[in-house]
């Protein structure tokens, strides 16, 4: 399949998407039958066009400046809704929410293997737990009226 340079750069196209905040990061290795297209498969979502464009640009420059190369093709860039970048050996796809929702990649590729889960859900998860747990602190320690009041 793909060689260790191509892991370096798929890795490197993750970790500029996560620096700009791009939600659920998932890379799936295709399988031989659609390997003519490409080994991988790097899906995230932005929370707006902007964001998608701002990550288009972060994925571009680190694997301009690091492995000196840049995509063949790069799609939707303009409007920012799904922004694809064709690295050849790897394919970027960067959608908004509703977009990667409605085009379901993940699922049209069912026999790809997915090599990164989604942080961003843990990290919410671990964050709702925590916010409900001050939130009980918060209700524990607050006063009651009249208590504290000096006569």
């Amino acid at each position: 399949m793909a060689d260790v340079k191509v892991r370096e750069q798929v890795r490197a196209a993750v970790d500029a998407a996560e620096s700009k905040k791009a939600e659920e990061v998932r890379v799936l290795e295709l399988g031989p039958a659609d390997s003519a297209l490409a080994d991988y498969f790097v899906i995230c979502s932005g929370t707006n066009p902007r964001q998608n464009q701002a990550i288009a640009d972060e994925i571009q420059f680190r694997l301009k400046t690091e492995f000196g190369t840049m995509p063949n093709s790069t799609e939707g860039y303009r409007l920012g809704e799904w922004v694809l970048m064709d690295y050849v050996d790897f394919v970027v796809h960067i959608f908004l929410a509703e977009k990667r929702e409605f085009y379901n990649i993940e699922r049209l590729r069912g026999a790809a293997t997915s090599l990164a889960k989604e942080k961003k859900a843990v990290a919410k998860k671990k964050a709702s737990v925590k916010k409900a747990f001050k939130k009980k602190v918060a209700a524990k320690k607050k006063p009651t009226k009249g208590a504290g009041r000096k006569k």
